[in-house]
């Protein structure tokens, strides 16, 4: 299973929307992580609540299996029509054979991804 950024901010964010991901995220070491996410998440965090959530952030995100960009996945997501980022994180699940779970409406419908629609 992977995450995208949107639900990791969720559950760091302790929104209303966190518990969706709980469960999935305690279980950190199953989830494949994309290292785009890593970037996203340690951004918006650091950003908008302080480097030490995001430290802890990162710290919980990096005990999953992450997944850096090469030449392979990089041609692999430059085929399915996502923007640069989506289709990085996408690529990347569907190449681990990883459920992506999301709540970006792009994704919706798409081979291999739980979609959350956002209320």
């Amino acid at each position: 299973m992977a995450l995208d950024s949107s639900c990791w901010l969720e559950f760091f964010a302790d929104t209303p929307r966190a518990d969706l991901y709980a469960a999935v995220i305690e279980q950190a070491q199953d989830l494949v992580v994309p290292a785009l996410t890593l970037y996203e998440v340690a951004k918006k965090l650091s950003r908008e609540v302080g480097d030490d959530v995001a430290a802890a952030a990162l710290s919980l995100m990096q005990r999953g299996k992450v997944i850096s960009i090469d030449p392979p996945l990089a041609l692999e997501a430059a085929v399915n029509g996502l923007p640069l980022a989506d289709s990085l994180i996408y690529a990347t699940a569907r190449h681990h054979g990883a459920e992506l779970w999301t709540q970006d409406r792009q994704f919706e419908g798409l081979p291999g991804v739980r979609y959350f629609a956002k209320p």
